[in-house]
């Protein structure tokens, strides 16, 4: 193929010692007119390759299905009120509603509503204790800079905001539903130049007084890329604010009586552990900890008496378990009125859910009816309640809310069903294990029409492996409309995320990354092993930190797939810190500026791994221009690298789009972007027209 021409600089700079060349520095600048000019000769080249694929009108019309089916929030119960998402088939957003006690329901908040454009999203949601007000944010084109508005839920007026500079801000509301807690940036002319995502503090609001007026909490003099989270007692006696730097794996966590001096005491300060604190409806302050727990165990503490705040002190309720995750909890109450626990823990990837005695003494249940499927969460009401609400998806089921009752305790019975759009194919699941170099079993779900690995076939194998990320079983229209043309679809638990708990994460970040790859590279081989694929047939594919991951795959493995989908990717490990969020993310990959840590990163940056004269795969990068935290010129500047070196004929395509970002999208958005990758995929592993 003719590539658009991409200038290459003789820069070379000397980093701690290293010779690092950089040959597209220039890609980095979008107002740069050689970037733009560049950039969109790429449209026209990812526009005529990917137009003529063969398989993309088909998938396309085989993902509006699939994609259209719906998704039901679980619901969050105030004051009587439900309040939960849902998107219906045709909905390009889910919608925000409220069921009454009577059972009506209401719609509050409608994006489409709002944007016909459907550029603008529900970033997040907190309704009052009440219930009777509701917090939400919305970011438009991409940028999640969310802004804050709170409104009447009774006659849907809204009563505050919009307040800017509130993206990634938890809402803690006070009895009464005039005042809150939240977390919001500082304006960009306190911050030094660059800084200006950074630099959180937590504020108290009173709904309707000018921002600037807030109450300043916490937060001066804390790590510039600290995240808090903000937690009040039903009560309104007791808050607790988190924080973290970045996304590090340690946060700490800081308490104050409201009714007293309202000053917060050091909890847990400096101390290599994540723990998550709240004060319930029993007046016990609940601590969901790794502190000397790496999967995760639930105790209580006495928020009033800090010789109870001591690791030492803490009574366990859900110990931890040795084969098992911890990784969420709801309180209910018994038929006898005693408190229980209803916990989530994670098997291999699978969620199940059990039933524990509030006073420690020890497990009372298990929950049955699930199948290999993930819990998005489990809910009750603050103010208690014999009934839990949980929410549930697996690989063929969309989104859904069951019920549970502790009156029947092993059994759950459906509340809200997700609308399907059209028939789900035939789906068998296959749970493998395969061996990564240094002996790590690796675990996989292999999806298939048949269920055996009877004939090799073009397969897609997807990872992520990264900050504390569990990628289990969940309801994917790709996955389906791969298998449903005839292909095998497969996804691995690679260290680095969550599945077996902190030590899993810890064996795939900083200096052992390279983990990450190779147990990747490990699934692949096992595929091919089994019968179900050939290196030929085979495809990668992953986003964000996954992008990264298949990055460092056809850099380090070109032989092993076929075709690469790179999407959002990080790929220039050595000035990633430069952009967009990077700099929140040195704890999971380290940093440039320490000498040590730019060794780690040298050893798997993709941007760095290129080699001329070397025959790589079919790669599609898609990239998307209002991405606030990835930058685009990651995937610039792997692209314009592996067109300049590759001997292949296969083709390497830059896929970018406009006035979408990393996270949320409208339904058609996500219909082209996912049809354009399974063709591409099918083109470049031989899957045929069916």
């Amino acid at each position: 193929m003719r590539y658009p021409d991409a200038p290459r600089l003789d820069l070379v700079e000397d980093l701690h010692g290293h010779h690092v060349a950089d040959p597209y520095r220039w890609l980095e600048d979008d107002a740069d007119p050689r970037t733009r000019e560049w950039s969109e000769a790429q449209d026209a080249l990812a526009g005529e390759l990917l137009t003529a694929l063969p398989m993309r009108l088909g998938f396309a019309a085989r993902l509006e299905e699939l994609v259209h089916a719906g998704a039901v929030g679980v619901p969050v119960w105030r004051g009587g009120r439900a309040f939960s998402t849902r998107r219906d088939p045709g909905q390009e957003h889910a919608v925000l509603r409220v069921r009454e006690a009577d059972g009506t329901v209401r719609v509050l908040v409608d994006p489409t509503a709002l944007d016909p454009e459907g550029t603008t999203t529900l970033d997040a949601w907190s309704p009052s204790w009440e219930g009777d007000r509701l917090a939400y944010q919305l970011s438009t084109g991409g940028d999640e800079e969310s802004r804050l508005y709170v409104l009447d839920v009774t006659t849907g007026e809204v009563v505050d905001g919009p307040i800017d500079r509130c993206r990634y801000s938890p809402i803690a509301w006070l009895p009464g539903g005039e005042e809150l807690f939240y977390v919001r940036r500082l304006p960009p002319d306190l911050v030094p130049a660059g800084e200006e995502q950074f630099h959180r503090r937590v504020w108290r609001h009173r709904v309707g007084a000018p921002a600037d007026s807030d109450v300043l909490v916490h937060g001066e003099g804390s790590d510039p890329t600290t995240y808090f989270g903000v937690h009040t007692s039903p009560d309104g006696r007791w808050l607790v604010v988190s924080g973290a730097a970045g996304t590090a794996p340690r946060d700490d966590v800081w308490i104050a009586d409201l009714a007293g001096d309202g000053e917060l005491g050091e909890f847990q300060v400096g101390v290599d552990a994540q723990t998550a604190a709240w004060v319930a409806r029993d007046g016990r302050l609940w601590l969901m900890s790794d502190r000397d727990a790496p999967r995760w165990r639930l105790a209580v503490a006495d928020p009033a008496d800090r010789a109870t705040w001591a690791p030492s002190a803490w009574r366990d309720v859900v110990p931890e378990l040795p084969d098992a995750v911890l990784s969420d909890v709801a309180l209910v109450d018994a038929p006898d009125g005693s408190l229980q626990v209803l916990a989530v823990h994670a098997v291999d990837a699978t969620d199940r859910l059990s039933v524990w005695a509030g006073d420690g003494s020890g497990r009372l249940a298990d929950v049955e009816g699930l199948g290999a499927g993930s819990i998005s969460g489990v809910s009750s009401p603050p103010e208690g309640g014999s009934t839990a609400w949980v929410g549930y998806t697996d690989y063929a089921t969309p989104p859904s809310v069951l019920r549970w009752d502790a009156g029947s305790p092993t059994a759950l019975a459906s509340w809200e069903q997700a609308p399907v759009a059209g028939d789900v194919p035939a789906l068998t699941v296959v749970e493998t294990h395969a061996t990564s170099a240094d002996g790590t079993p690796v675990h996989l779900f292999v999806l298939s029409g048949s269920g055996s690995p009877d004939t090799p076939r073009p397969a897609v194998l997807y990872g992520y492996g990264g900050f504390n990320v569990s990628v289990s079983p969940a309801y994917s229209a790709q996955a389906l409309a791969w298998v449903a043309a005839g292909g095998v679809w497969a996804v691995a638990n690679l260290r680095g995320g969550s599945e077996h708990g902190e030590e899993w994460h810890r064996a795939g970040m900083r200096e052992r990354k390279q983990n990450v790859f190779d147990d990747f590279a490990a699934a692949a081989e096992q595929l091919v092993a089994e019968g179900w694929t050939t290196h030929g047939q085979l495809g990668v594919m992953g986003g964000s930190n996954g992008g990264l991951l298949v990055g460092a795959t056809l850099t380090q493995r070109p032989d092993l797939a076929a075709a690469v989908v790179c999407s959002a990717p990080l790929l220039d490990m050595v000035r990633y810190e430069l952009f967009g969020l990077g700099r929140t993310w040195n704890d999971e990959y380290g940093s440039a500026e320490d000498p040590t840590e730019l060794g780690w990163l040298l050893g798997y940056s993709p941007y760095h791994a290129v080699r001329e004269g070397t025959a790589y795969p079919a790669v599609l990068f898609t990239t998307f221009e209002s991405d606030t935290r990835v930058h685009p010129l990651h995937g610039r500047k792997l692209t314009a690298a592996l067109q300049h070196a590759t001997t292949s004929e296969a083709p390497i395509v830059l896929r970018r789009e406009t006035s979408v970002g990393h996270g949320a999208r409208a339904v058609s958005r996500t219909v082209g972007l996912a049809a354009d990758q399974l063709a591409f995929l099918a083109e470049h592993t031989g899957l045929a027209v069916r």
